[in-house]
């Protein structure tokens, strides 16, 4: 207490005197100096009443609590309040209480207009003087760095890197922006010096180590030209954190290597919030599958909407077990429950309907793994085709009002009994979705960045052993999308969806898996052969060369949104379909190779592509 006082003391006897001076200056320069006998009465009777107020006003604003080393414009803001308040306050007084003289007028204004000036001084002066010497020590230390990014972006790096300078020893030589209007300007004193085509050649000029970017300011397919020239001229382009992030705790606060999230090969989609906020606010969402990868994340965009009610259900009992624990942290205002169950518990999931009414379903269970489940035939049909087929039924039977099942680019032209199974189970959504009152909708994606079992995490526990880094075929291709990605489009698919229609994300450019390996290499800092080996191993069992998202059949249709198409084709009779299903519903439990003839017959398995499809042939 003591020492709060101490401090409240020191600041007002630190701005007070300020205002003192203020008001004897306006006087001296009212009068230009010159003052007769009356004058001095004139500030000895008043100057009391005027540092009265001052004060007051001062201690109301609270700046004797202000803290010089932050100061910002807001600070200038509230300077040029106070000091207006005080001349108020000082007119006031005059008219008022001080009767037997009067405060000339522009003497009044004047004192304005040096208070201000004083304050901000007083407030400014610290900060210029510590930053001025930082500034002097930075020019002469550190490495030598070019800022991508003449935005503000790049202005709020290089106040970081100045503010910071015993932490980021760097010294900014200038910035690079492919806007020709800010070319040949400065920003705090550091030029604009070129475009991104440039920094090669800037970068030998001016001797350049390091060339820094703030996640977020720039498409996956720019960092990945910017990564390049990086490694071909010698220098290394690192990311810094932004903001949001930090706010996020998603990263540590010092420079990273460029992640695999940031060679993404297209701008990030962007949701219409508006409508997918109206679609779940308020509502009870069923999330199945949900200890998975997509299920989990699909589960923490949803909780962002504000949904009544969000039920997870899985049959992962470990999975559950955490995910709860991490959805109970990112909410009070949701009621989270947590289900374990088999889908294929055709009583266990009636009663989970019953109990909870869901108004939207999201069906993201599901096996993934293609050379699992060609050992595993019958698993697959159970986990993938009878599941769906429980999981809408059920939704339709208690009224839910929409439901969006997760699908896979494998389900096009299958070559695989996991795309088959898919495909089948897409076929019954579109086909049940002609009669059904629920709006039933497929999402189908490409694979997922760092998802749980995927190849990036593969990848880097190889590269973390040593290596070598396994790939099936040097030509295989890939479509990509990051996790959160994905369930933004799940969700933003489910809002906009009318019935039956397979939604299909723009993922951009397809990426060569040799490819996405060396940079992995190279982005944990070691050189390809030298330090980590590539190592081909073949093709596996039912694994495609080539992903595509449309087959021949399906027709490519824009919707409401730019990034997300339908994949139209006419939907099979409902009756055929279920006939199917109900044959294979009987052999499941059967011989594998039993299981494996009759899904072909549905579903015709595909040999294993050896041409690049026309959807794909251009862009690789």
């Amino acid at each position: 207490m003591l020492k709060k006082h101490y401090r409240f003391a020191v600041g007002l006897a630190m701005i007070v005197p300020l205002g003192a001076m203020a008001y004897c200056l306006a006087i001296l320069l009212r009068f230009d100096g010159q003052l007769d006998a009356a004058y001095p009465l004139l500030m000895a009777s008043t100057l009391g009443g005027v540092l009265a107020v001052k004060t007051l006003i001062i201690c109301l604003a609270r700046l004797h609590q202000e803290y010089t080393r932050y100061v910002s414009f807001r600070d200038m803001l509230v300077l040029t309040r106070t000091a207006t308040l005080c001349t108020i306050g000082i007119v006031l007084v005059d008219a008022m209480l001080l009767t037997s003289v009067t405060i000339p007028r522009s003497v009044v204004l004047l004192d304005w207009g040096v208070t201000l000036a004083l304050l901000a001084a007083a407030r400014t002066m610290p900060r210029l003087l510590r930053d001025h010497l930082q500034g002097f020590i930075s020019a002469h230390t550190g490495t030598r760095v070019i800022i991508i990014g003449a935005n503000d972006a790049g202005e709020a790096l290089l106040h970081s890197i100045r503010k910071q300078s015993d932490v980021l020893c760097y010294k900014p030589i200038g910035f690079v922006d492919d806007r020709h209007e800010v070319r040949g300007r400065r920003i705090a004193g550091v030029p604009v010096l070129g475009n991104y085509a440039d920094l090669a050649e800037l970068a030998s000029r001016h001797s350049v180590k390091e060339v820094l970017l703030t996640a977020g300011s720039l498409p996956g397919k720019k960092i990945r030209e910017l990564t390049e020239q990086a490694q071909q001229h010698g220098f290394r382009l690192k990311i810094l954190p932004s903001y949001e992030q930090l706010l996020q705790e998603q990263v540590a606060i010092q420079p990273r290597q460029v992640a695999i999230a940031d060679l993404l090969q297209r701008p990030a989609v962007a949701l219409d919030t508006q409508k997918i906020t109206q679609w779940i606010g308020g509502h009870t969402v069923f999330v199945t599958g949900s200890a998975g990868s997509i299920g989990s994340e699909i589960c923490r965009q949803v909780l962002k909407l504000s949904p009544k009610k969000l039920v997870v259900i899985d049959r992962s009992e470990t999975g559950q077990f955490f995910l709860e624990r991490e959805l109970q942290r990112l909410t009070t205002d949701t009621d989270i429950a947590v289900e374990l169950a088999d889908l294929n518990d055709l009583n266990r999931l009636d009663a989970v309907f019953s109990l909870h009414q869901p108004h939207i379903v999201f069906h993201a269970a599901a096996y993934k793994h293609v050379p699992l489940m060609e050992a595993h035939v019958g698993e697959a049909v159970k986990n993938i085709v009878l599941a769906t087929q429980n999981v809408v039924d059920l939704a339709e039977e208690h009224g839910v009002e929409g439901l969006v099942m997760i699908s896979t680019d494998k389900a096009v032209n299958p070559t695989s009994v996991m795309g088959s199974c898919k495909r089948l189970a897409e076929q019954y959504v579109q086909a049940k979705a002609k009669t059904s009152s629920c709006r039933l909708v497929t999402v189908r994606f490409g694979n997922v960045l760092d998802s749980a079992g995927s190849v990036v995490p593969i990848f880097r526990e190889q590269i973390a052993r040593g290596g070598p880094v396994t790939v099936t075929h040097p030509e295989m291709i890939r479509y990509f999308m990051l996790i959160p990605e994905a369930a933004q489009l799940v969700v933003q698919a489910g809002a906009m969806g009318r019935g039956g229609e397979i939604f299909v994300l723009d993922m951009g450019e397809p990426v060569r898996i040799i490819d996405l390996a060396r940079d992995m290499i190279r982005l944990s800092g070691l050189r390809v052969g030298d330090d980590i080996e590539i190592e081909v191993t073949g093709l596996r069992p039912g694994e495609k060369m080539y992903e595509e998202l449309y087959s021949d059949m399906e027709a490519h249709r824009p919707t409401s949104h730019k990034k997300i198409m339908v994949a139209a084709s006419k939907p099979r009779h409902l009756l055929s379909v279920i006939n199917e299903i109900a044959g294979l519903r009987v052999l499941a439990d059967g011989p594998n190779e039993q299981v494996r003839a009759a899904l072909d017959e549905i579903i015709p398995v595909q040999k294993t592509a050896s041409r690049l499809p026309n959807s794909t042939r251009a862009a690789a």
